[in-house]
């Protein structure tokens, strides 16, 4: 059954990817759907039986490395933590390819978005369900490629292209920090195993690593190094800005790798190293002060984004943020616990925006759009119970996730606890605003393109039923799983796939918390809801004046803290000219001057001017000749005789 959910999307991918165009488009769509709500069922009875019944365990496939004391082990491992990731990925992942038989229907190249979708699908499975950290790293590259494939999957458009490239660059500045880590967990345990490593984690503790000609703690610069690996992946401040421009790839894309599964897997793989993370409260401080200042970093910028993928992308990268914030916490299930609601009502969030621009023919600038409700009430339905889970309304699952990390910032003994309680409450905040100025802009008001408006129609059962079901994750993955993630039951559920240091009591302590400080985040949840209701429905002239008035913060927000234009300067532009300095002065000037054309061309020359003295006539060679000899006679006379 393990081998099943994971090899399926594969076998989708190998037969559509081969011979889709012999099969077409309709047949391609059905095979890569049927074979993943397989993989999905299957998914479901593994959770039940892993996570309430203890059938944990590892299947061992067959030896991949075997070079010196490097011994690797292609294996599936499969305990709570990897039942959790399969169900999340897996449904998304089955719901995205029907969703796609409807958003994509007048795409020609159906076949190869299906097969792709299959493909990332199966490496996000190979991740969640590996064994050792290189069958992690294996899994981790193919999503990488995989979301390369489909950001730029619309390949005749320059700014696909480019986004796709950018978020294939800046990933691989962060997989170069995950290597080292990897190399340096090899380095001090002489294993890649989980299980080896986990065992050996303990002797690190004292032990130091000398690493850029200083001594480091061991536990310290190798929990480092993977956490820059999960700061790619995930998005978080800094090595962020490929997150945004990857709403370029058509909307099931963005549902799928952007919002549920693939930025999700730096919060995976640091809740699966959570033994290693235990040992040093340095790089728990770290990851604590990065996700709290990408939550509202990202919040902010969301507030005056108008593209209605844009705003729910940032808010991924904050919701990312807010992952972290639990994780350097230490409090590892509840970043899981929010992954995982997170995962259904933002795949939902994404899918009711692919909807509306589906409505409105492809039409994404919310200053466009208004008045929708009326044309598409399922859709409206739907993002509306979204924007309420994600804003943390009470009872829908963001209320029992993202509320439980708020308190773990402010429960916490990190020096960076109160900065981090502080700028989650205020993200807080920022989320609920931009989330209802995103409904009242999309759904409220009057219409501002009627051409759109007037044709706009409610989307196909293809896309409408992927949206019921998420919106029941939505409203009730918090309330059922709460006391599994958060409450006294953690330790029985996850057992040994989440590990925490006999100090760290963080999942006692938020129980008993100060009730102003459990109340805060929903009464900033009202408070974005009135200020947006007031600036969007009641006063709509409000925007554009605030907007005026504060020029300079405005264009701040509306240019994303000019992050883009800082690394123009500092990597683009200095790449450029390095790149440019070596083609004219290193390969034009030296190698092409010097060698192998250049002496080419000094033969080409000289035997030009040599050609140039066989002139044919006879009198030139008897002067010549006459010159020779006139030359022997006088080096005879003056000193070549004795």
């Amino acid at each position: 059954m393990y081998q099943a959910i994971v090899f399926l999307p594969l076998v989708g991918f190998l037969v559509v990817g081969l011979f889709g165009r012999a099969l077409g488009a309709r047949a391609s769509e059905l095979i890569t759907t049927s074979l993943l709500f397989v993989s999905a069922f299957f998914a479901w009875i593994v959770f039940f039986r892993t996570a309430f019944g203890g059938h944990e365990g590892t299947v061992e496939l067959f030896t991949w490395i075997a070079s010196g004391n490097l011994d690797v082990k292609w294996a599936l491992k499969v305990d709570t933590l990897t039942a959790v990731m399969l169900i999340l990925v897996t449904t998304v992942s089955s719901l995205v390819h029907l969703y796609s038989m409807g958003y994509m229907h007048e795409d020609p190249s159906r076949p190869r978005f299906f097969a792709y979708l299959s493909l990332f699908t199966f490496a996000m499975l190979m991740l969640v369900t590996s064994d050792n950290l290189v069958q992690l790293f294996f899994g981790w590259e193919g999503v990488g490629l995989a979301s390369y494939l489909l950001i730029g999957f619309w390949y005749d458009k320059p700014s696909a292209c480019a986004a796709a490239m950018k978020a294939f660059i800046v990933n691989r500045v962060g997989d170069f920090g995950f290597a080292l880590g990897i190399f340096a967990v090899f380095y001090m345990t002489g294993s890649v195993s989980f299980e080896a490593v986990f065992a050996a984690a303990p002797s690190l503790a004292d032990k130091s690593l000398h690493f850029l000609g200083h001594e480091w703690s061991a536990p310290t610069i190798i929990c480092l190094l993977l956490f820059v690996g999960a700061m790619g992946k995930s998005a978080q401040l800094g090595l962020h800005t490929w997150l945004p421009d990857a709403m370029e790839g058509p909307t099931p894309v963005s549902a799928l790798i952007h919002a549920a599964t693939m930025v999700t897997a730096g919060v995976f793989m640091v809740a699966r190293l959570s033994p290693l993370f235990e040992l040093s409260q340095t790089a728990l401080n770290v990851v604590l002060f990065v996700g709290a200042s990408t939550a509202f970093f990202a919040a902010t910028i969301g507030c005056v984004q108008n593209d209605i993928k844009r705003v729910i992308a940032y808010s991924t990268c904050s919701q990312l943020g807010y992952m972290f914030v639990a994780l350097g916490t230490g409090a590892y299930s509840v970043g899981v616990f929010h992954l995982l609601t997170h995962g259904f009502f933002k795949a939902l969030l994404f899918l009711s925006a692919g909807s509306v621009i589906h409505a409105m023919h492809h039409e994404q600038d919310m200053r466009h759009m208004g008045g929708l409700w009326r044309k598409i009430p399922f859709t409206y339905a739907t993002m509306m119970i979204g924007g309420l889970a994600l804003t943390g309304f009470p009872f829908t699952a963001g209320y029992f996730s993202k509320d439980a990390i708020i308190e773990t910032a402010f429960a916490s003994h990190s020096p960076f606890s109160t900065y981090a309680w502080t700028l989650t409450v205020v993200a807080a905040a920022l989320t609920s605003f931009y989330t209802w100025r995103q409904m009242f802009m999309t759904f409220h008001g009057h219409p501002h393109d009627h051409h759109h408006y007037d044709h706009a129609h409610e989307s196909p059962l293809t896309m409408l039923i992927p949206l019921g079901v998420l919106s029941v994750g939505a409203v009730f993955a918090g309330m059922i799983l709460y006391p599994y993630f958060v409450g006294h039951d953690v330790e029985h559920f996850f057992r040994e796939a989440i590990f925490m240091g006999t100090d760290n009591k963080i999942l006692e302590e938020i129980h008993h918390i100060p009730g102003w400080a459990k109340w805060a985040p929903t009464v900033m949840m009202a408070l974005g809801f009135v200020v947006a209701y007031w600036m969007y429905i009641l006063k709509p002239s409000v925007p554009k004046a605030l907007a005026r008035q504060n020029d300079l913060l405005y264009r701040f927000l509306l240019n994303k803290w000019y992050f883009d234009e800082l690394y123009d300067v500092l990597f683009v532009r200095s790449a450029k000219w390095l790149g440019t300095f070596l083609w004219k002065e290193g390969d034009g000037r030296v190698i092409d001057g010097y060698g192998p054309n250049g002496v080419s061309a000094r033969v080409l020359d000289v035997t030009d001017r040599v050609v140039r003295l066989q002139t044919g006539y006879l009198y030139h060679y008897a002067f010549v000749m006459l010159v020779g000899v006139a030359a022997l006679i006088t080096w005879f006379m003056f000193g070549g005789a004795h």
